[in-house]
């Protein structure tokens, strides 16, 4: 980290500090983080950092969105998916983009005006994205979307939607292509055919509107393709997930190093036979482990981070860090848990929301058996 990056980092963490983890219990009971967040956000300067000026982001690199993302962990505030939207979303616009894509859509993104998602993962396709089935057929000045995606970070309220569908069914993952859905019509309602579903009840993540998404001949303009043409979805998906399971592993850090710091402050303070948890070997001993995997967890990371800022991260590298990370995460969280004993189990401690938050970073960003299998082949 450069003095600029501490500097964003302090100021995030102080804005989540005062004005967002006072409300997160209240998130985490209604299912979802305000809307008004988004515009909040920005005025804060959160989004879209490592965007260019000239578009209305920061003008900052991925190292910044970094030093958010972390902040954002630490403070325990899994609900808002900003780092979807600017290190995810917003990169996808910003190089398939044409020049006015990235004016029309990335500073209204900067702003929070437009909550940015990504529809990949469909009910029957999971990690394998060449199966997906959505489509969308060419009809004169638009293409006509139909298929159903699911697990959509952003779902319920994201106006703007990267959309991975077939624009030839016969032709493989050459047949891949990227629309960007503006889901609202000139008057302001939800375009014809698109619709949300559910708000998924899921096991962490409470306060993140993780969502069902059904498009039934959605017309879209063929303006909003990315690329310029037909069939470089795939490639583009391809280009752009090392950094989406980079994100993922910076993410399992700063919950991690938020685990071991409540950890250490109960121990230290709760006592058991007459005497604080600390005093107990066994106590030492696993916290002693569990530094060490938090420390070589951040220093793998930071290399990634490094080595990405250079251009020289590559799938292979991406993959195993989200993979290892993830895994040394909730390993982390299970031996946090347990010295609370039975306090763990109870949702008013911050270790319990760790600890079930932690279970999917092993899932999506495809899940750690295609991560190893991905490694696997570059070894």
């Amino acid at each position: 980290m450069r003095e600029e990056h501490r500097l964003l980092a302090d100021s995030a963490a102080r804005f989540f500090r005062e004005r967002w983890v006072p409300q997160a219990a209240a998130w985490r009971e209604a299912g979802i983080v305000p809307r008004a967040c988004w515009r909040e956000a920005g005025a804060q300067g959160l989004l879209c950092v490592s965007t260019p000026e000239a578009f209305g982001g920061g003008g900052g690199d991925f190292a910044h969105e970094a030093a958010i993302m972390i902040e954002q962990s630490r403070a325990n505030l899994s609900g808002f998916g900003g780092a979807l939207h600017s290190a995810i979303v917003a990169p996808y616009i910003l190089h398939y983009g044409s020049d006015e894509q990235k004016r029309r859509w990335l500073p209204r993104m900067a702003t929070g005006e437009l909550v940015g998602a990504i529809a990949m993962t469909e009910p029957g396709t999971g990690s394998d994205l060449q199966a997906i089935t959505t489509h969308a057929l060419r009809d004169g000045d638009d293409y006509v979307l139909t298929g159903a995606k699911t697990f959509i970070t952003n779902g319920q309220h994201a106006n703007l939607i990267v959309v991975v569908a077939k624009t030839d069914r016969g032709a493989g993952a050459k047949g891949t292509s990227l629309l960007v859905l503006e889901t609202d019509g000139p008057d302001g309602r939800p375009v014809a055919g698109f619709r949300r579903g559910r708000k998924l009840d899921k096991v962490g993540l409470k306060a993140q509107d993780t969502s069902e998404l059904f498009f039934d001949g959605v017309r879209v303009p063929a303006a909003n393709l990315l690329g310029g043409r037909e069939g470089q979805g795939f490639v583009q998906l391809m280009e752009q997930l090392p950094q989406e399971r980079l994100i993922i592993a910076v993410q399992g850090i700063g919950a991690m190093e938020r685990a071991l710091a409540e950890t250490l402050a109960y121990v230290k303070e709760r006592k058991a036979f007459g005497r604080p948890i600390w005093d107990f070997q066994n106590t030492k001993f696993r916290l002693a482990e569990v530094q060490a995997a938090v420390l070589a967890a951040r220093a793998f990371v930071d290399a990634c981070i490094v080595a990405h800022l250079k251009g020289e991260l590559d799938a292979a590298r991406a993959a195993l860090a989200k993979a290892w990370v993830s895994e040394q995460q909730c390993k982390v969280m299970d031996e946090c848990l347990q010295l609370f004993g039975g306090y763990g189990y109870m949702m008013e401690y911050p270790i319990a929301e760790l600890y079930v938050d932690a279970r999917v970073q092993r899932i999506y960003g495809g899940t750690n058996e295609i991560m190893k299998e991905l490694a696997s082949r570059f070894m």
